[in-house]
């Protein structure tokens, strides 16, 4: 067996790659479990916290110095594995609220938001994390936290943070009974102008999407 096998007893619970790789997995293990459908009450408020759990592992490897791997070019890691399953699943699940707006780079100056799918970004993050893994699983333990710092800087990191951002408004749509905007037939496929991105995928409203979600509008009656 490896010793980078996962939760091996040999493994100190205090070591940075082990911590890291227990959240990736962890991650990982709960997307795949969401995608399923099984239970689609708690699905947003799961994403929600595993997304959040996930960025904190993000956030140590971007404050963490540069991490150098052993090998000059990347060792073959084998055939990717494929994430349009769990793309399309999660789409079905999350269909009336996957559509959101986002802007890549918050300090490039007028630049208009674009539409996203929070589907799209969660099997992206994935397919990032999953091949980090499968270099740690093979005991190449640096290989993999370079790459995980790596794409964390390149793709997922940002992709996470956004999907986070997405989460986190809807959720709040909810608890503070805020409707959400009338949508109207918005896909990522669509040239956007100049304009505030508005979202647009039919008539979806906080108190028609509270019961599915497993969430309850009524704790933002109290005023403030």
């Amino acid at each position: 067996m490896s010793d980078a096998t996962l939760h091996a007893t040999s493994q100190n619970p205090d070591d940075f790659a082990v911590q890291i790789a227990d959240q990736v997995e962890s991650f990982l293990v709960a997307v795949t479990e969401v995608a399923k459908g099984d239970e689609p009450d708690s699905a947003v408020p799961f994403l929600l916290l595993e997304v959040s759990q996930l960025m904190l592992a993000g956030g140590r490897l971007g404050a963490h110095e540069d991490i150098v791997p052993d090998e000059r070019y990347e060792p073959d890691p084998g055939p990717e594995q494929d994430v349009d399953q769990l793309r399309e699943n999660l789409a079905r699940l999350l269909e009336p609220i996957d559509v959101y707006s986002e802007v890549f780079d918050p300090y490039e100056p007028r630049r208009a938001p674009v539409p996203a799918r929070i589907s799209d970004d969660l099997a992206d993050v994935v397919a990032d994390l999953r091949h980090g893994m499968v270099h740690y699983r093979a005991g190449r333990t640096t290989e993999a936290l370079w790459w995980w710092q790596f794409s964390y800087f390149s793709n997922w990191g940002s992709t996470a943070s956004a999907t986070l951002r997405a989460l986190q408004s809807l959720v709040a749509h909810v608890r503070l009974n805020q409707p959400l905007e009338e949508l109207d037939g918005l896909d990522t496929d669509q040239g956007m102008g100049d304009e505030t991105l508005e979202f647009e995928a039919g008539r979806v409203m906080a108190q028609e999407i509270a019961n599915p979600l497993g969430l309850r509008a009524d704790r933002a009656d109290r005023p403030v």
